[in-house]
């Protein structure tokens, strides 16, 4: 539709208002007096003339974008991976084979290497993410093992970076109907009302929001806009939300547009459109079109060739193309009836490897390759452990597996360990397969042992003595047994680090503490922080052969804190 035509036909439209003697203000909704019906059969059919050759057109470049948009792999980011597959996967078309299956590899990756730590500071991190897994149809709480959802259960941490937080956690949490995760112990429980009213308290004056200052924002108005959609149920939500469009539908320019800082661009105009679709509005209500030029026609004006778009100039720009491209999926989506594009109930799920349905045992972020050890032999024990100490942990690792006798009836629990049989024993507890490695010229390929050494060799448990060979058969230190325990304890997913004051402090009780090797100190102030070693002992002892007796406590202790034991 061109302008002439849309002005031609508004002209025609208002004479056929003024015959009908109906007088209208800006927001009214015509009633059903004499006349007005005239004027609702009129304002119709100037909305299927507004917006058909519209979508038309809309149409047309999605189909471009849509294609553009997988010319390369997604990434992990703002620019390049959430939002634009959160685009593609609501889009409805069809994604190309394994395009978002491997950015959800890319991302898996991304989580183990931070430990699931996305950002430190900034939440809206994990907002974006979970958003862009809830469209693709994944489980934000199993990520690699890890949660990505429980960070906004932290109140003061989410919205720490300011008006972003609130709004990209309603949004996050909403559109998969999240229960609000639990906080860390000492943390401000958040909930989504504590939320929405963060959110209610930065309303300008105008009506309007923005980051920083007094005056509001088109792009941070229209955000906070779609995150309140859900919520105008309140009284003094709706009451913010139509003080909030009257904001947006002044500060939209002659030609339909937005401006930031004093400048039109393609981004205020997206989520804008956003906005309204989340709120139910159709992209011609008159508070929306200025001149006869629609949301997607200012849109369109950005647009450059192939499927991209242009932030403020002739350049193409990743953000621009992207946040237009769901911008248009979301005006699809309400034309087609559809969800709109945060109601995310429609998404398919997706089975991961890693999925709790899949997982079932052990903590968020544990290696996926860890296996639980179920008990397979109940009742085991040995007659030279009756009364002892450790009676309890060495029948449980006895009862699975885990942990052999020296023959049936005894455990010699007091002898010293072999370092092929800690091997062994470390690779059992994490239900680890056997396969040998060709890295030391003393593991003989026939040897009983061949099989968990190279395991536990290449998942980083155990090292050699050099770099060809591994002594097999000598014996282990309890600070050489305490690396490698809180080796197998990062596998588990828990936190092996610790800083130097730390370290010092939980070592300084004990009165040998400076005999320990420094390569050892972390690992050892670890094993006594999880309790794996007791802190009850009045020396460490770092440098004598542990027993093993004090092996199978020490791998019970740590299944138990790695949730690995049921």
């Amino acid at each position: 539709m061109n302008k002439i035509f849309k002005r031609g036909f508004s002209i025609l439209l208002a004479g056929s208002v003024l015959l009908s003697g109906t007088c209208l203000t800006f927001g009214e909704v015509p009633g059903t007096a004499a006349g007005s019906n005239a004027w609702v059969a009129a304002a119709s059919l100037e909305k299927d003339s507004l917006l058909k050759a519209d979508y038309s057109k809309m149409d047309q470049i999605m189909n471009a974008s849509f294609g553009f948009l997988q010319k390369t792999p997604a990434i992990i980011g703002s620019i390049g991976g959430e939002w634009r597959i959160l685009g593609l996967a609501r889009s409805g078309m069809p994604v190309k084979e394994n395009y978002i299956e491997d950015w959800y590899k890319v991302l898996e990756e991304h989580v183990k290497d931070c430990k699931g730590v996305l950002h430190a500071r900034k939440y809206s991190d994990y907002s974006r993410t979970v958003l862009a897994l809830t469209a693709a149809g994944y489980d934000p709480t199993n990520v690699a093992g890890y949660d990505l959802l429980a960070p906004l259960g932290d109140y003061e941490k989410t919205i720490w970076q300011g008006i972003n937080g609130p709004i990209f956690a309603l949004l996050a949490l909403d559109c998969g109907n999240y229960a609000v995760p639990k906080a860390p112990e000492g943390a401000l429980q958040a909930t989504r009302q504590m939320y929405v009213d963060n959110l209610l308290s930065r309303q300008l004056s105008d009506g309007g929001f923005a980051l920083s200052g007094t005056s509001a924002d088109p792009d941070v108005t229209a955000m906070a806009l779609q995150a309140l959609a859900g919520y105008q149920d309140q009284a003094k939500v709706k009451a913010a939300v139509n003080k909030a469009l009257e904001c947006i539908s002044e500060l939209q320019d002659e030609e339909g547009g937005f401006s930031s800082f004093s400048t039109p661009n393609c981004e205020s105009v997206s989520q804008v459109i956003v906005a309204l679709c989340e709120l139910g509005i159709t992209l011609d209500d008159p508070r929306f079109v200025k001149n006869e030029q629609t949301l997607l026609d200012a849109l369109f004006t950005f647009y450059l060739k192939d499927g991209e778009f242009t932030h403020i100039g002739t350049s193409a720009n990743g953000m621009a193309t992207e946040q237009a491209f769901y911008a248009m999926t979301a005006a699809a989506r309400m034309r087609d009836g559809s969800n709109s594009l945060y109601t995310m109930d429609d998404a398919e799920k997706r089975k991961t490897e890693g999925s709790a349905e899949n997982q079932g045992f052990g903590l968020p972020g544990k290696h996926k390759d860890i296996a639980e050890m179920p008990v397979t032999a109940e009742g085991k024990t040995f007659a030279d452990i009756a009364g002892h100490p450790d009676q309890a942990p060495i029948e449980a690792m006895a009862e699975r597996g885990i942990i052999n006798g020296m023959n049936a009836t005894s455990f010699a629990p007091d002898n010293t360990m072999t370092r092929a049989q800690f091997a062994a024993i470390v690779v059992r507890s994490l239900g680890l397969s056997p396969q040998a490695v060709d890295n030391f010229v003393d593991i003989l390929d026939n040897s009983w042992y061949a099989g968990y050494v190279g395991t536990a060799y290449t998942y980083g448990i155990v090292k050699g003595t050099s770099d060809t060979t591994f002594n097999p058969e000598g014996t282990i230190s309890r600070q050489e047994a305490a690396v490698m325990v809180a080796r197998a304890a990062g596998l588990c997913g828990m936190d092996t680090k610790l800083s130097e004051t730390a370290i010092r402090n939980m070592l300084a009780q004990f009165t040998d503490y400076r005999t320990c090797s420094s390569w050892a100190t972390e690992s050892l102030a670890f094993c006594y922080s999880e309790d794996i070693l007791s802190q009850a002992d009045l020396e460490i002892q770092p440098k004598t052969p542990i027993k093993r007796c004090e092996i199978a406590r020490m791998l019970y202790n740590m299944m138990n804190a790695g949730e690995l034991l049921k």
